[in-house]
């Protein structure tokens, strides 16, 4: 099966859809293909379920960058940076390293206030 990102006019994720391998035969025949059943000024963009291309699978929020050919989920804090070889947002510390009892028992968050991260 294929998968389509239905992109807004800002390249932000509505929805993602399953088409056939029969139909999306290409990702153009795809695209013909839910621009009749949605209409012609909808943009759809092919997206891979286990992230052969376009280094995500697109969710819904998330944004197309056509000049990375990526899909890049929502920003989750203002400090934190993208990293544009994987397109994976960062933080701009190093998580702590946790022994392998607390992993057990314990989990690492990020606090953006104090710009750092908590063990909890």
């Amino acid at each position: 099966m294929a998968h389509f990102a239905k992109l807004n006019l800002e390249n932000i994720v509505e929805k993602v859809e399953v088409v056939s391998n029969d139909i999306a035969t290409t990702e153009q025949a795809g695209v013909d293909f839910l621009q009749s059943l949605y209409g012609q000024d909808t943009n759809w963009v092919q997206t891979s379920y286990n992230k052969n291309f376009r280094k995500h699978f697109a969710g819904i929020g998330f944004k197309y960058d056509q000049t990375r050919d990526a899909f890049i989920s929502p920003k989750p804090y203002d400090s934190w940076v993208l990293n544009d070889i994987t397109c994976i947002w960062e933080a701009p510390i190093d998580p702590p390293i946790l022994s392998e009892e607390d992993r057990n028992t314990k989990r690492i968050l990020w606090n953006e206030e104090n710009l750092n991260w908590e063990i909890v």
